[in-house]
Formats: structure tokens, C-alpha cells, sequence
């Protein structure tokens, strides 16, 4: 197991980067991702690759690259796997990418420039999709492009970014404490905690990272099993939480035809073939997710069940 553990001096330096992927049973796109921090201007000082429990660790992966730590969290989910990657490193800033995602050649350069700023605590940058034909684009990517990821909304609208793509000061995930596990949507959890704490996220639109489309819808479905199971869980300590459930399930299903004029204009997909994907991919995912979010209502599907979808296959 690639083990690099020693350090040196600079790693103390006040703009010292630490980057940390959870790793789940992906060995060829975490070589795609590992591959990507190796092509940009500014190289971080520590790299920590922990795995969750994969069928097989990606040892050889990672020996491809001698700067890069692999280790084992037995604790399933992406957030204990992130605390630990943290835990294990030095730096005073913490930089959180999937192992699934490539990073932008300027993504470090970016949040090294961001974090100059000393007020600036915690930052969340921009989440594209990678294409994988941008000539023969999926419905999937199409409507990824638009509705996934859209991390400037999450920041402003509530309070949270995705850790996809999270730059952090050490002594602030400190003060607010670790990622939640499979329990909770660890993401929104841990960044809503921060901003109670009086936190502020900004978003960098330069601190970019490309994602895959999925390439089935019940990937997709599986995603939003996911939310809904954390969203009902949180519904239910309110008061009259059918009511208004119930009255979001009906939103749900009414709400793609107000969607049309967002596809429209997004600058994110072009062309009228990839905006009809797009809305074809919106209607779909949303009659999905009202009809189960009438389940959750009635009884008919188990929260505890959807909870439990952190990459296992």
C-alpha cells in the first residue's frame, strides 16, 4: 500500500493544501482523478486517498503516483471517509474532491488565490458535467448540465456545497466538527451546521471540477432515493409534516412545465436537441420522485431503505 506519509517543513506554510477523496469501488475514475491533480498549476502538498470498503483496494492506482497516501476507513459512507482523510494530514487547508470527478487545471491555483483572503473560511466551486461525446450528448448529461450540482444555489438558497468540490480552513472544520455518516446527507448537514455557526461559504466559479453524467437512470434514481430518504427524515420533527409533504409531492409532479423557460436559457447545454433532452430527462426524474415521495407519505416505502445507498456495488 503507496504510503507517504513524510512530511516536510513547508507542508506548515499558512497556504498549504491538503486534498482528500473518499474512494468507493471506482479504481478507474479515481485514476482519471489522480491523473487530474497531476496537470495542475498548483500541486497540492498532501494527497490522501481513502478507501470505504471497495471489493479491492486500488493500490496499484495509487502507486502511480509516489506523493499520493492510501489508506482504509471500515465506517461506511463518504463523510467518515473524508474525516479521516482530514485527520491524517497536516495542512491548514483542506481541499475535498470525489473520486469520481477530474479537477480543473486551475482548481488549487483558484482556491490558493480565494484563501489569500484571510476572512475567507470556507469556499465551494463551480461542478460541471464531463461529457463524455459532446456531439452525441445523453439525456442524462443533458439534463445533469442543467439540474445537477448547482452548488451557487446551494450556497446562496441553503446554506451548504456539495464536498465534491469544498475548500476549507483546517481550524473551521475543527470548530464545526466532522462529516455525518450514511444517516444524514453529510454535504448539506455539515455546511448548514457551519453556517449556524456563523460560517460564511463563498463560491468561487473559477474552482472548477467536471463530473460524469450517470449513465443509467437508476443511478440517478438512486441519488434521489438518497435526499428523499434524509428529506423525510427531517420533515417528520415538524408540525403538520403530511400536510406539507404531501403539498411538495404535489409541487413535484406539477413542476417541469416551469422549468421550461431555465432550459431555455441555460448556457450549459446548447442547441434545441440537447434542451428537449434536457426537459425530457427533468420530466422523468421528477414523476420518479413523486411517486415516491407519495410512498414515503403513506407508507409504502421505507425511508431506512433508501438511506442506504452509498456505492456498495
Amino acid at each position: 500500500m503507496p504510503d507517504t506519509a513524510s512530511l516536510t517543513g513547508f507542508l506548515h506554510a499558512a497556504d498549504a493544501i491538503a486534498v482528500v477523496i473518499p474512494h468507493l469501488n471506482q479504481p478507474d475514475f479515481l485514476a482519471r482523478c489522480l491523473d487530474s491533480l497531476a496537470r495542475m498549476t498548483r500541486q497540492p502538498d498532501e494527497i490522501v486517498v481513502v478507501d470505504n470498503g471497495s471489493q479491492q483496494m486500488p493500490d496499484a492506482v495509487c502507486a502511480k503516483h509516489p506523493n499520493v497516501r492510501l489508506v482504509q476507513e471500515r465506517n461506511p459512507g463518504p463523510g467518515p471517509a473524508r474525516n479521516l482523510g482530514a485527520a491524517l494530514t497536516t495542512a491548514p487547508i483542506l481541499a475535498f474532491i470525489d473520486a469520481d470527478c477530474l479537477a480543473d487545471e486551475s482548481w488549487l491555483t483558484q482556491a490558493a488565490a480565494a484563501m489569500a483572503d484571510p476572512t475567507a473560511a470556507i469556499l465551494g466551486g463551480d461542478v460541471r458535467i464531463a461529457l463524455a461525446d459532446p456531439a452525441r450528448v445523453t439525456m442524462l448529461e443533458a439534463y445533469e448540465s442543467i439540474y445537477a450540482y448547482r452548488m451557487d444555489r446551494y450556497i446562496t438558497r441553503e446554506g451548504f456545497t456539495g464536498t465534491g468540490n469544498l475548500v476549507v480552513r483546517r481550524a473551521v472544520l475543527n470548530r464545526v466538527g466532522p462529516f455525518g455518516g450514511l444517516d444524514v446527507a453529510e454535504d448539506r448537514d455539515w455546511g448548514q451546521r457551519a453556517t449556524k455557526m456563523g460560517e460564511v461559504i463563498r463560491y468561487i466559479p473559477g474552482m472548477k471540477v467536471y463530473h460524469p453524467a450517470r449513465q443509467q437512470f437508476s443511478q440517478l434514481v438512486q441519488k434521489w432515493d438518497r435526499h428523499m430518504s434524509h428529506d423525510i427524515t427531517r420533515a417528520r420533527t415538524r408540525p403538520l409534516w403530511q400536510l406539507r409533504w404531501g403539498a411538495k409531492t404535489l409541487a413535484m409532479g406539477a413542476s417541469p412545465l416551469a422549468e421550461i423557460p431555465r432550459i431555455i436559457a441555460s448556457d450549459r447545454i446548447t442547441g434545441l436537441r440537447q434542451r428537449a433532452l434536457a426537459f425530457a430527462g427533468l420530466v422523468r426524474i421528477r414523476a420518479y420522485r413523486a411517486r415516491r415521495m407519495t410512498g414515503l407519505l403513506v407508507g409504502t416505502t421505507d425511508a431506512q431503505t433508501l438511506a442506504g445507498r452509498w456505492n456498495r456495488g
